[in-house]
């Protein structure tokens, strides 16, 4: 086996269909995509379907790459998911505005949105709008000092239960979930230069949405919590 892991490896499912794909996470060049259509008209998703669908391709993928698959990005097209939209205002003293000013009134907001809803794990953080000094800006403004600001942040969540069946599938060919995106946010991206939803999302986890605040693993023995502010601050 390569040393050397120079692949993504993503799953989209929906109702519909489920497609896997392998990107260069250099390149981008596609490795690997296969994809399979589902008759069902039934909207949740069939663990089944998925676990007959994974059987079937990941030792294909892991036979061309000469690796084993360790972990694989989901990319969920799903009425499972859940937003919660969220605000606060912090006086800022007439210093400047950036980065470091804005990690304590996000671990705040993030720790609410926990707290009231305990079932759901936060998937995205998106700050939609700032307020500085009465004045609305879509992007965090270089070089300012204000004496106020308020923060509009969209979590998108979903279901814990969901996450962990999703896992258990998963877990029979010793697969973890590296992290699991929004298909319908992924696909707000989608353009001339985006065109393929899996280059895409490679290139929103690596910070092409500077209002997502991006997160990182817990470098402990839990690896399953999401916890640091990472990216966004760049």
């Amino acid at each position: 086996m390569s040393d050397k892991i120079n692949f993504e490896t993503y799953l989209f499912i929906n109702s519909r269909k489920f497609i896997i794909c392998v990107v260069h996470n250099i390149s981008y060049d596609i490795i690997y995509s296969e994809q399979t259509l589902l008759t069902s008209n039934n909207k949740e998703l069939n663990f089944e379907q998925l676990n007959e669908f994974l059987e079937t391709n990941i030792f294909k993928v892991e036979k061309i790459l000469k690796n084993f698959i360790k972990n694989i990005n989901i990319i969920l097209d799903s009425e499972e998911f859940f937003s919660v939209d969220l605000s606060i205002k912090k006086n800022n003293n007439g210093n400047f505005i950036d980065s470091n000013t804005l990690i304590h009134p996000l671990d705040d907001l993030k720790n609410s949105c926990q707290s009231n809803f305990q079932d759901k794990k936060i998937i995205h953080i998106l700050i939609e709008k700032y307020l500085i000094d009465n004045k609305n800006y879509f992007s965090l403004p270089q070089k300012l000092k204000c004496n106020f600001f308020s923060l509009d942040v969209k979590f998108i969540c979903l279901s814990k239960r969901f996450i962990e069946d999703l896992e258990i599938v998963l877990k029979k060919y010793h697969i973890l979930v590296n992290q699991i995106l929004n298909a319908s946010y992924v696909e707000n991206f989608v353009n001339e230069n985006h065109q393929n939803i899996f280059i895409t999302a490679s290139k929103i986890k690596s910070g092409l949405n500077d209002n997502e605040v991006l997160l990182v693993r817990k470098t402990t023995k839990n690896k399953g919590f999401f916890e640091k502010f990472f990216s966004y601050f760049s």
